[in-house]
């Protein structure tokens, strides 16, 4: 079986402020959107953002209840992660955890979506990012 990842759905609350902190802060631009959801197309798959209930109804569960999950979006200078913190806050996030290094190695930090869905805004050295933003495991 092929390992990939199609599409990741985000419940949300209020669409206007899940789309502020995705287009105001990371820069995204919708390709599809409605009243109840949008759509974002990334690098290999699409992201999209849909109203909980919506979402509790298509897939048959009570509620928009998210496990403990964390998406990251790694950035290719160590320099570039305290900045776009700073942008998703601006942008109706909150912060978790202050940009640091990890025992790991590279720079990290934290924020939540206005939706409570948290963001790990990473720079590893070890990860390179090729010219479409695909990032490849390193060791």
């Amino acid at each position: 079986m092929q390992q990939q990842i199609a599409v990741i759905t985000l419940g949300i609350a209020e669409p206007a402020r899940s789309k502020r902190f995705y287009v105001k802060g990371f820069g995204w631009k919708p390709i599809f959107e409605s009243e109840e959801i949008v759509f974002y197309q990334m690098n290999g798959m699409v992201l999209a953002t849909w109203l909980a209930a919506a979402l509790a109804a298509d897939s048959g569960q009570a509620g928009n209840v998210p496990g403990a999950f964390s998406l990251a979006h790694n950035v290719t200078a160590k320099d570039a992660v305290q900045p776009l913190l700073d942008k998703l806050v601006w942008s109706g996030g909150r912060l978790l955890r202050p940009a640091d290094a990890p025992p790991h190695g590279g720079f990290r930090g934290y924020v939540a979506d206005p939706d409570g869905h948290a963001w790990e805004i990473a720079w590893n050295p070890s990860w390179p990012i090729d010219a479409v933003g695909h990032v490849t495991f390193g060791i």
